[in-house]
């Protein structure tokens, strides 16, 4: 890793406080699980599978949470490349445009600069997972019927900051000596998404052929 990127990371580089897992409690557990998976150099299609014995929505919730702060990081390292100026318009290449929406302020799609956009998503997710009532941290308190619905939409719209970082910031990427952090980083999304069928293939379009050299 280069000097320049082990300070980014090295650096809380997230806009935001992360969401912790308390020590002790059935999330923690495996939020390790899942690290120790990673760590052991494990095949990504064998590290993402549900454990034996283990609830999906638990297993689901730590990586949203774990996803959403190394997506954070990741667009931290290109986004000093990523204005108004240059990127007017949140989009993957001249096909993919996204707009924003959400339940408050924007009732409908509207077009936004690219930063605004990751702005307004990274606030829009940290509301999400903070949100007992979604992601409820107490033991043996249930998940609501809704929270796979939440968590779909949620790595839906992380996986298209991955489509605006490969499609429009990689040279970035690859100057700062982080592209084989963020390949890995994708990688194990991709199949994290895949394996449980939580984004619609429609929304992997953009980055089909690099993944198919690339995860498959």
């Amino acid at each position: 890793m280069s000097t320049a990127l082990k300070q980014v990371f090295n650096k809380d580089r997230t806009f935001r406080p992360k969401r912790k897992f308390e020590p002790g409690t059935q999330r923690f557990e495996l939020h390790k699980k899942a690290q120790a998976s990673l760590n052991a150099g494990l095949d990504l299609k064998q590290a993402v599978q549900l454990p034996h014995g283990e609830d999906l929505n638990d297993w689901v919730a730590v990586h949203v949470v774990d996803f959403f702060n190394r997506i954070n990081l990741i667009y931290g390292t290109i986004s000093d490349s990523c204005t108004d100026q240059t990127c007017p318009v949140m989009s993957g290449g001249p096909k993919y445009e996204y707009r924003w929406q959400d339940e408050q302020k924007y009732k409908k799609p509207t077009a936004v600069s690219a930063p605004k956009y990751m702005s307004l998503l990274m606030d829009w997710i940290e509301v999400q997972i903070n949100n007992e009532h979604i992601f409820p941290t107490n033991v043996g308190t249930p998940f609501p019927k809704t929270f796979m619905q939440v968590a779909k939409k949620i790595l839906s719209r992380l996986f298209r900051v991955f489509v605006h970082v490969y499609i429009h910031h990689f040279d970035r990427v690859s100057q700062m000596g982080a592209e084989a952090h963020v390949n890995t980083c994708y990688k194990h999304f991709y199949n994290f998404v895949t394996e449980f069928n939580l984004i619609d293939h429609k929304e992997l379009e953009p980055l089909k052929e690099m993944t198919s050299r690339m995860c498959h």
